[in-house]
């Protein structure tokens, strides 16, 4: 989990959910904070109409009856397909959009809130997910082609490509400093409070602006860019006597067995920080190396609880009781 503090007397945070998700927003200026938080709003009604899973109005929905037949979709899905595709190029197929129906299959086809309280058994099957190269997109004409009984999935990078794309708005419009977290995958933009944003990484789900009560943290200062953490403990659901969580590796179609518990990321954007903490998941014991030849500051922790960095990442850390 990672989460930004507001404690300095120059910043203003609001709070909410939308996405199926925590959104927490931080400027530097508080007099700006209401306005910003509508636009905010605004904005991510639009990235639900255009990107969500579980709405069978949303324009991805619509995808799903398409045939293989190229279909024109707003600019804002188009982007959101398009980060999602460089992801997958960028992780060599580890985080992939095609992995629709294998969500589906292990019971996570609603918002995460009722899939907890489902009881309908699944049957866990291997399938390796159709693979994101058969997605075809046109940015000059604005169309998409998915082929038939491919679903897709933009759960993997919406949100952090959500939270890049609000905190340069925000921050260009209102002309001050500012972060959005979106379920904990934050970007920041504008002129940074001194020292930083104040972020919180941390392994085990908890308030914001608190110390955790149990488990390893770290406190980071980000200047610039965003700062992801990707986990196999948040998201978590018992169906039918299996053990079941978000992540899925494309490779089985089924929840990831990783040797990391977490993985947290920073990068130029949010988007590729995201991007990268969750197919360190996937890689698994492969994942230090790849995330240090990237040039990536990491911090993974195992299921042990063992911590591991990567060069870059701020030394500092404590643990809870």
């Amino acid at each position: 989990m990672t989460t930004a503090t507001a404690s300095r007397r120059t910043t203003a945070a609001a709070d909410w959910r939308a996405l199926g998700t925590s959104v927490r927003l931080v400027v530097t200026d508080p007099a700006l904070l209401d306005s910003c938080n509508l636009l905010l709003a605004r904005h991510l009604a639009e990235v639900d109409a255009a990107c969500s899973r579980f709405r069978a109005d949303s324009e991805l929905a619509a995808l799903d009856g398409t045939a293989g037949r190229p279909v024109r979709v707003s600019p804002l899905l188009a982007e959101a397909l398009t980060v999602a595709l460089r992801a997958a190029e960028a992780t060599d197929g580890a985080v992939d959009p095609t992995v629709g129906s294998a969500m589906d299959a292990i019971g996570y086809d609603r918002d995460f809130t009722l899939v907890r309280e489902d009881d309908r058994p699944v049957r866990l099957t291997v399938r390796r997910a159709p693979g994101w190269r058969l997605i075809g997109l046109d940015r000059s004409t604005g169309t998409v082609t998915v082929p038939s009984g491919v679903r897709l999935d933009l759960g993997a990078t919406a949100k952090a490509w959500a939270a890049d794309r609000a905190a340069e708005m925000l921050a260009e419009t209102a002309g001050c400093g500012v972060l959005v977290s979106l379920g904990g995958d934050t970007a920041v933009a504008g002129e940074p409070p001194a020292g930083g944003w104040q972020i919180h990484v941390q392994d085990v789900t908890g308030p914001v602006d608190e110390t955790p009560a149990q488990g390893s943290y770290d406190s980071v200062g980000l200047h610039t860019g965003g700062l992801a953490t990707s986990g196999t403990a948040a998201r978590r659901w018992r169906r039918g006597g299996h053990d079941l969580h978000h992540i899925v590796d494309p490779r089985t179609g089924l929840p990831v067995r990783s040797p990391w518990r977490t993985v947290s990321v920073a990068a130029r954007t949010c988007a590729d920080a995201n991007a990268a903490s969750t197919a360190a998941l996937v890689k698994g014991a492969d994942a230090v190396r790849r995330l240090t030849r990237q040039g990536l500051p990491a911090r993974l922790v195992s299921q042990e609880g063992r911590v591991v960095t990567t060069p870059g990442w701020p030394t500092h850390r404590g643990t809870a009781a």
